[in-house]
């Protein structure tokens, strides 16, 4: 039996695999009819919506989720010692979560004795309470608020503004 099958392969009859004739998508794509999901001038309508909802103000950056890249923030301000942490007002795609409090004033304090700060400045933050901030599309932690409602960025993804 196996020379009757290798005769008919030898004699003219094609095996599967190489009956089918393999075509290259490329092949196949209309490159004179401009596509309607394409828009040249996508970027420069991008960049003026957000110079409009920032009101002319300068951001140090975009700040982006970590899990699912959405845009948590248009105008944020960096922090000056700890440059992968951002404070903002005007935040989007972000949720509060209420019942989740976190008293980081105890730790703060601690913390900036140990690394010689003065007395006065640690005594500052003490005793505030931050609420959890997370995505508002994928649920992950990417910082707090503070009860003068700034937000605190610090698992978040920096993109140029």
């Amino acid at each position: 039996m196996n020379n009757k099958d290798e005769k008919h392969t030898e004699e003219g009859e094609e095996s599967p695999t190489h009956s089918q004739q393999i075509v290259s998508s490329d092949d196949e794509i209309d490159y004179s009819v401009k596509p309607e999901f394409y828009d040249s001038e996508l970027d420069d309508k991008d960049e003026l919506w957000v110079q409009k909802k920032r009101g002319g103000r300068t951001s140090d950056a975009i700040l982006n989720c970590p899990a699912c890249f959405t845009t948590l923030c248009l105008d944020c301000q960096r922090h000056e010692k700890n440059v992968t942490q951002y404070r903002a007002i005007f935040v989007v795609n972000c949720k509060i979560k209420s019942k989740q409090v976190a008293d980081l004033g105890s730790k703060r304090k601690r913390g900036k004795k140990g690394r010689g700060s003065s007395e006065a400045e640690a005594g500052s933050v003490m005793g505030e309470t931050f609420k959890h901030v997370c995505c508002s599309v994928c649920s992950t932690d990417v910082g707090v608020i503070d009860e003068e409602e700034v937000y605190h960025f610090f698992n978040v993804i920096p993109s140029e503004s």
